[in-house]
C-alpha cells in the first residue's frame, strides 16, 4: 500500500492556507448536548471460564455514561459524521456551556459533516489527564459511533475518527491493526478513516483504514521523530498512512488561543498560522477522499 510522508516549506502553507477559505460552506446549527454509553470491555477468558464453573451467570459491568455536543448542518442528511477527541486536558468550558460548537466542529459542520464531540472526562468527575491517569478513550469513541449510526441524519458508513494529542493516540488505537477485540460489538463499530493530530506514534504504523497525521516539527511532548520512524519502519503495510510535519511548529499548532505561545505541563505549546492553515485543507481534501464529500 502507498504511505506518503511531507515536511512542508513555508513558502507553500500561507497560500494553500487562503485556499482553504474559498469552499462554499454549510450554515451549521448550534450545538446539542446528548449522552451516550461508552462500550463495554469484553469479558475476558477467566471470567468466563469461572462464571461457567460456578453456574453463574456472567456479570457485565455497567456501561459509563458520557457527554457528547453534537453539532450538523441544516438539512436532513444522511451526512457523513466525525467523531472527535479531546486532549488530556479535556474540553474547554466554553464547549460544555454552549458558548461555542468550538473551532473544528465549526469547520466540519460547514463543510457538510456531522460532529459528534466526545466529552470523556466530565460524567467520570476528571479534571485533567495530562499528569497521569486517564479514560477508557477507545470505548467512548466506539460508543459515539454507536449513537452517530443511530441517527437518522446520518450514514453510518461514512464515519470517521478525529482526535488531538491524547484524543490522537485513541484515533490510532481505534485503526491500528490488531488480532482481537477489547470491546463489545467492536467488529461492528468501523470508522472509515481517522485523522490524527499531534498524536504519540508508538504503534507499527499498521492501520485498517486510511489515516491523515499532523504533527509539528518542533513539537517536545509528542515528538515528531517518532511518527517519521514509524513510517518507516511500517513499509507500506496496511491502509494508506499520510503523515504531514509542519516545519517551526509546535505542539496544539492549531489552538489559535494559544497567541503568545505558553508552557503546559512543562511542554511548549503555540498556535502557528501558517501551519494551521494548512492543515485545515489538508484534513478537508482528506475527508473529502474518504467521505465522499
Amino acid at each position: 500500500m502507498i504511505q506518503n510522508f511531507a515536511v512542508l516549506k513555508p513558502a507553500m502553507l500561507t497560500l494553500i492556507g487562503f485556499l482553504a477559505l474559498s469552499h462554499t460552506n454549510h450554515r451549521a446549527n448550534a450545538a446539542d448536548r446528548v449522552q451516550f454509553e461508552s462500550a463495554r470491555y469484553q469479558v475476558g477468558p477467566l471470567q468466563l471460564r469461572l462464571a461457567r464453573e460456578r453456574g453463574e451467570p456472567i456479570a457485565r459491568a455497567p456501561a459509563d455514561l458520557i457527554n457528547g455536543y453534537l453539532t450538523k448542518p441544516e438539512g436532513n442528511g444522511p451526512f457523513p459524521a466525525i467523531v472527535h477527541l479531546h486532549g488530556c486536558s479535556g474540553l474547554p468550558k466554553s464547549v460544555k456551556t454552549g458558548a461555542t460548537n468550538g473551532f473544528w466542529p465549526e469547520q466540519l459542520a460547514a463543510w457538510g459533516y456531522v460532529v459528534l464531540v466526545v466529552d470523556s472526562f466530565t460524567t467520570r468527575g476528571i479534571s485533567q489527564a495530562c499528569s497521569g491517569g486517564t479514560a477508557p478513550r477507545i470505548g467512548d469513541a466506539y460508543g459515539a459511533w454507536a449513537y452517530l449510526s443511530g441517527q437518522s441524519f446520518v450514514d453510518s458508513k461514512r464515519i470517521a475518527v478525529m482526535g488531538f494529542s491524547q484524543g490522537g493516540n485513541t484515533a490510532l488505537s481505534l485503526v491500528q491493526q490488531r488480532d482481537f477485540e477489547l470491546f463489545e460489538y467492536e467488529g461492528d463499530r468501523q470508522f472509515k478513516a481517522a485523522i490524527a493530530f499531534y498524536p504519540n506514534c508508538g504503534s507499527d504504523g499498521i492501520m485498517t483504514v486510511a489515516t491523515l497525521i499532523l504533527i509539528g516539527e518542533l513539537d517536545d511532548w509528542t515528538p515528531s521523530l517518532a511518527c517519521k520512524s514509524m513510517m518507516v519502519a511500517r513499509s507500506g503495510a496496511g491502509s494508506p498512512v499520510k503523515l504531514m510535519v509542519y516545519p517551526g511548529a509546535y505542539h496544539a499548532f492549531d489552538i489559535a488561543a494559544l497567541q503568545p505561545g505558553r508552557e503546559y505541563f512543562g511542554h511548549w505549546t503555540e498556535y502557528n498560522r501558517p501551519a494551521a492553515e494548512q492543515a485545515i485543507e489538508e484534513v478537508r481534501r482528506f475527508l473529502a477522499q474518504q467521505l465522499g464529500r
